[in-house]
């Protein structure tokens, strides 16, 4: 689950990062209204769950109030990225002396979280690594004991050469830490972190990624989540039980058990297909869950067939069957389908989709390639 940036400093704010303050706001009048309570210059900035605002004109300084109300009038409403723009962040802009990254995530290999920090901020960490990896100074972090006050000191040292901006940087550090730890996720990134001209440290920007699998125990946190602000597909695969990714491809793909479906699309990819999505319907024998996959595959125009591999543990291969032959009852469907039945009720399974004018394949091969196939002819 992605934050808003005002929600990430929400945060940040909570745990003593000092963070400008700002306001909230949904229409061109009231932009202008909080551009005259903070007084002097602001910054509105659209409120979306994507990279690359700034670029995009999302990010906005503003002299007086009037021209806060245009830029608002403006970004309101506007597309970044597929996102349509509902609400304005304005915040006091900051004279700006220098600019650094910092940011803390779940490192994968070392299983554990690792801070990444730059000199090099206000831009994306990601063309940094690239064009100049040996700007960013990497620390993995043993969450037996957290971020130990000489780690932070270490990288706020490759960031700073005035010892007060390396204390101020250091502290800074470790409040983000603990409000990773705190919200439960998987990353939150400070970029830019700036140096006033007074030598004051500040987060003028946040992002935070919070992982799903936390947010039971963190009700707080699941009350930021803004499903007008997520693609709608996955909202309503989340409201049905159902795990699902978009991706860029054609076939659509409807697996039981995430390993199965990461095989399926890498089988996919290996016999020139491209995968339109990620979508495990676990191992529920409710036909209803292969009804809602299948609405929601077809929501995307991309695809061009779907892909059913179902392996029958837990999962009865009948019961998905039945689904597949509601669904086509209830859905307009204008794609191929191929499917593949193996496991708990097969027999069953294949005459209700003989019945129902489907074939069915047993090998896993044979259904990726026939779905590649009318991909391509698609």
């Amino acid at each position: 689950m992605n934050l808003h940036e005002y929600q990430a400093k929400e945060i940040f704010r909570d745990h003593g990062i000092p963070v400008p303050p700002g306001k909230v706001v949904t229409t061109a009048d009231e932009a202008a209204s909080a551009a005259r309570e903070f007084g002097g210059m602001v910054v509105v900035k659209a409120q979306v769950h994507s990279g690359g605002r700034g670029k995009a004109g999302g990010v906005k300084l503003a002299k007086t109030p009037d021209e806060a109300r245009e830029h608002a009038e403006a970004i309101l409403g506007m597309e970044i990225s597929g996102f349509t723009v509902e609400k304005v962040l304005v915040t006091p802009a900051e004279d700006i002396a220098s600019e650094a990254y910092v940011g803390v995530l779940v490192d994968r290999d070392s299983q554990a979280p690792m801070f990444m920090v730059s000199a090099e901020g206000g831009i994306d960490i990601e063309e940094v690594a690239h064009s100049n990896p040996d700007a960013i100074r990497k620390l993995t972090v043993d969450p037996r004991y957290g971020l130990l006050p000489h780690q932070a000191y270490w990288l706020a040292n490759s960031l700073y050469d005035d010892p007060k901006q390396v204390k101020q940087a250091s502290r800074i550090m470790s409040q983000l830490y603990t409000s990773f730890i705190a919200a439960g996720a998987s990353m939150a990134e400070i970029n830019p972190l700036i140096v006033t001209p007074e030598g004051d440290v500040k987060a003028i920007d946040a992002k935070v990624s919070i992982d799903d699998n936390e947010l039971f125990r963190k009700p707080d946190v699941e009350a930021y989540r803004d499903a007008s602000a997520e693609p709608q597909a996955e909202t309503e695969a989340r409201d049905a039980g159902l795990t699902f990714i978009k991706l860029d491809g054609n076939v659509g793909c409807c697996v039981n058990g995430a390993g199965l479906a990461m095989a399926t699309m890498d089988l996919v990819k290996y016999y020139g297909g491209e995968p339109a999505n990620f979508l495990d319907i676990g191992g529920s024998s409710n036909p209803e869950k292969v009804v809602n996959a299948l609405r929601i595959i077809t929501s995307d125009p991309a695809v061009k067939v779907i892909l059913f591999n179902i392996f029958g543990g837990i999962t009865r291969t009948d019961d998905v069957a039945n689904g597949i032959v509601e669904a086509t009852k209830q859905i307009d469907i204008q794609v191929p389908i191929v499917i593949r039945l193996t496991g708990t009720n097969e027999e069953q399974a294949l005459e209700i989709l003989q019945r129902a004018g489907f074939e069915a394949y047993t090998s896993m091969d044979d259904v990726v390639k026939k779905a590649v196939e009318l991909a391509t002819q698609g």
